[in-house]
């Protein structure tokens, strides 16, 4: 059993000896990078003095005091003090705690468990080490195992011990663009003296950006104060006042750039490293660690540039997709691509994150498919819509087709296919019997699809269907149309006719909650039941109409609410809180219907001698428009149909021993369902883990691009006037309720609150659980703050001068993470 090991000794592969921050820098020492010399205290060594389940099971508090109480080894003692004097005689070192849950690909761990610097002398270094073991009590660290998913009794502490450098300037290097995602740019934070300065957020450091072979960024930051080694030990805060000088030159920024790129290539992929140039020049790597917040980067088979957009994320789900789920949507969109471009195997469909993203770039490079895509979006998801349009002056996807004929000719060959101009025909001359026809087909899909493998069901039952549907519904919004072309309308008139429409699926299934709750109410027998947590059979009689739905229903693999009712339960324990009949949801559908019957008639004695053109046109539209919902609808009875069929054969595999629980079959896809041979327990297991792991994701992009941008992110224009200015630390945009907030200990922040601080450390992290969003008056892009609101994926603007004095809690304000703008309103909020 070794209590020590040094750097030159460890590899990648000892990550429960040395840690996840000792595993690194023997990577980096090994291979030949500037790394200062060093030796790790290994994690037998805290085992020596730490009962993993007895601390889990205490207070943190109580956890960290035994530590720090109970003598060290005599043994481990004189260990540390052999590597220690190996490196020199009373040398200063920095003593850093290295977790085996730390630096890990889905968890950075930045700062939650504690480092010393400028350490000098036996007894010190030996005091330091004990510190770092109680470090990883903290209740920061606790917290944040716990927000990953990571087993406090599976988590041991190795301690770093490694030659300080005197840093004349140092700071952090991420080898991607942490904020925009872009894998072709390093970001660079930069401040004179020790790197803790930067790291912490105590300081405003300067801030380059080198893309390829050219510094395109440099935004100077203040630079107020220094971090300096004490002679003897221990470190000073010095305040040097502002300084508007660079403190790295550009050949040092490429010097820097240079490293970082070996870094990355030496563990293939981005990293986020801490570095130190000392007093003759020379540079340090001082640490590297996995960038964890980057979202992967999509297959890209060409190498091309590419822009993928997020179907899953539009459709509302920000949530991953089961393995099952993914397999069923890749089924439907080789029979859309076979119907649409007459291509099964288009690259166009891809998986990635867990997720499902389209690839667009042939889209954006056709006029004729910006338009259209563009528009369609606008309605469906505006955003998404803005962010593509932001594309279009991007020389890497300029237009190449200019000619509308492709697609025209694919859309006539459609229409003809499906006799659309037929349904649309039939729709318009007697709307009723259109709506009947439409209605029937739930049983002519439900019928075919039992004739059909699963597969064959999910190829022929879903695309082709739409079709057959969306001309009824589109005749109802034409009709819409034609009359604000023909009548003169004010904003919202239009909008009026479309309320309380009948034939809307969804509105027929939130009535039948409706009356469900109304009967449970009603009846003091199924109130007792429901109050009670049993289930009375109102609700089961609710269910076998409408069990097929649910929360997140695109996913096939997802429970529905036959399989899992709980929702349904919420929503009707709020209807039963519902007082006065103006609030009951049928007395709103049925206000809504009154008011479109009566703006169709205010439009059509607006319309003089077009009035009868007006009502024939908007009575149409109130039949038909319903139909909208309905295509969906139909999807989801089929999944729910199919979801039956894979749940039995989830059944037949725990028959077989070959699965733990039924629902294990939605973990798996098709080809390995039916596989005959094999335990698929240890491949179900993995794929949860992943999946898991996705689910604490906390930002999805809208729009990706191949080299790892996120367009949205990347800063367009500049702020407005009059705002707070900053520096983009994390993406997004939030409007909310300011707290302002001085000291963590004590602090009460409400759930979805605004955190305004004048700078964080690892101390402020539990805040970060439910802060909405944060701004610092100090620190960088990379600073510790910065690192942990993109990892808890929260908006956060960082450098703002005079956040904490400007901004007044209560005061509602928006920050937006991609500008550095964070905008205030003129009046408090009484907040307690």
């Amino acid at each position: 059993m070794a209590f020590t090991i040094g750097f030159k000794s460890i590899d990648g592969t000892m990550l429960a000896t040395v840690g996840g921050k000792a595993a690194n820098l023997g990577e980096l020492t090994r291979a030949d990078l500037p790394v200062p010399q060093g030796f790790c205290v290994t994690t037998d060594a805290y085992r020596e003095v730490a009962e993993a389940d007895a601390l889990a099971s205490t207070t943190p508090e109580n956890a960290r005091r035994t530590l720090l109480e109970t003598p060290v080894p005599q043994e481990i003692r004189d260990a540390i003090v052999d590597g220690y004097r190996k490196l020199g005689d009373d040398i200063p070192v920095a003593v850093r705690s290295s977790a085996t849950a730390e630096d890990l690909p889905f968890a950075s761990f930045a700062g939650q468990q504690d480092t010393f610097l400028n350490v000098v002398g036996e007894d010190a270094v030996v005091d330091a080490v004990r510190r770092c073991w109680a470090s990883l009590w903290t209740d920061r660290a606790v917290s944040y195992r716990e927000t990953n998913g990571i087993d406090h009794t599976t988590t041991y502490l190795a301690v770093v011990v490694q030659r300080m450098v005197q840093s004349a300037v140092s700071g952090v290097m991420f080898t991607a663009n942490p904020v925009t995602g872009t894998r072709d740019q390093i970001v660079i934070d930069a401040s004179p003296g020790l790197g803790e300065a930067v790291v912490s957020g105590a300081v405003n450091p300067d801030h380059f950006v080198v893309d390829g072979a050219e510094i395109v960024e440099k935004r100077l930051g203040d630079k107020k104060f220094v971090i300096r080694s004490l002679p003897g030990g221990g470190t000073e805060h010095v305040d040097v006042g502002e300084n508007d000088e660079p403190c790295l030159t550009d050949g040092q920024i490429h010097a820097l750039a240079v490293l970082g790129r070996k870094v990355q290539q030496h563990y293939g992929s981005p990293q986020d490293t801490e570095w130190a140039i000392d007093d003759d020049g020379e540079l340090h790597l001082t640490q590297a660690r996995p960038i964890t917040t980057l979202f992967p980067l999509p297959a890209n088979p060409d190498g091309g540039a590419h822009v993928y957009f997020c179907f899953s994320l539009a459709q509302g789900l920000e949530r991953p997709i089961t393995p099952m789920g993914r397999a069923a949507f890749r089924e439907v969109a080789r029979s859309a691509f076979e119907i649409v471009i007459g291509d099964p195997a288009s690259q166009s469909y891809v998986e990635n994150g867990e997720r499902i993203f389209f690839d667009v770039t042939k889209v954006l490079r056709s006029k004729v498919g910006r338009e259209f895509v563009t528009r369609l979006l606008g309605v469906m998801e505006a955003r998404s819509s803005e962010v593509l349009r932001g594309l279009f002056d991007d020389p890497r996807f300029a237009i190449r087709s200019n000619s509308p004929a492709p697609a025209l000719k694919r859309v006539f060959r459609l229409a003809r296919r499906f006799r659309v101009p037929v349904t649309a025909m039939k729709a318009l001359v007697n709307p009723e019997k259109a709506v009947q026809a439409a209605l029937r087909m739930e049983r002519d899909v439900l019928e075919k699809s039992d004739r059909l493998t699963i597969e064959q069901a999910l190829r022929q039952c879903v695309v082709p269907v739409l079709p057959g549907l969306a001309p009824t519904a589109l005749i109802g919004f034409a009709m819409l149309g034609l009359v604000g072309k023909v009548v003169k309308t004010r904003p919202g008139e239009l909008q009026t006719v479309l309320r309380g429409l009948p034939n809307n699926i969804t509105t027929e299934m939130d009535m039948a909650m409706w009356d469900l709750a109304q009967e449970i109410r009603h009846d003091p027998v199924a109130l007792r039941q429901f109050q009670n947590g049993e289930r009375p059979a109102a609700l089961d009689r609710f269910l076998a109409r409408w069990g097929h739905r649910a929360v997140a229903e695109i996913d096939l693999g997802l429970p529905r609410w036959s399989d899992d009712p709980a929702h349904v339960i919420g929503v009707v324990k709020n209807f039963l809180r519902l007082e006065g009949e103006q609030a009951h949801p049928d007395a709103v559908f049925a206000r809504g219907a009154a008011e479109a019957e009566a703006m169709i008639e205010t439009l059509a004695r607006r319309a003089w001698g077009r009035g009868w053109f007006v009502r024939f046109a908007l009575r149409r539209t109130r039949l038909l428009a319903g139909l909208r919902e309905y295509p969906k609808y139909l999807i989801i009875t089929l999944f729910g149909a199919l979801r039956k069929r894979l749940t039995a054969i989830g059944a037949e595999l725990v028959a077989a021993d070959r699965l733990d629980v039924a629902d294990d079959v939605f973990f798996l896809n098709f080809e390995e369902m039916r596989s005959e041979h094999g335990d698929l327990r240890s491949l179900v297991a993995q794929r949860r883990e992943v999946y898991d792991r996705e689910m604490r994701r906390r930002h999805i992009p809208r729009v990706l691009l191949s080299d790892g941008t996120e367009p949205e992110a990347v800063h367009h224009g500049g702020p407005v006037e009059g705002d707070l200015v900053g520096t983009p630390a994390s993406a997004g945009t939030i409007t909310g309720v300011a707290r302002v907030v001085m000291d963590p200990v004590g602090a009460h922040l409400e759930p979805g609150e605004i955190l305004v601080a004048p700078s964080t450390d690892p101390g402020w992290t539990p805040l970060f659980l439910t802060a909405g969003g944060l701004v610092m008056e100090m620190g960088g892009a990379n600073s510790h703050g910065a690192v942990v609101a993109r990892e808890y994926g929260i908006p956060a603007v960082v450098g703002v001068r005079q956040a904490v004095t400007r901004i007044r809690t209560g005061e509602r304000i928006t920050v937006d993470g991609s500008t550095g703008a964070v905008t205030t309103a003129d009046s408090p909020v009484e907040v307690s």
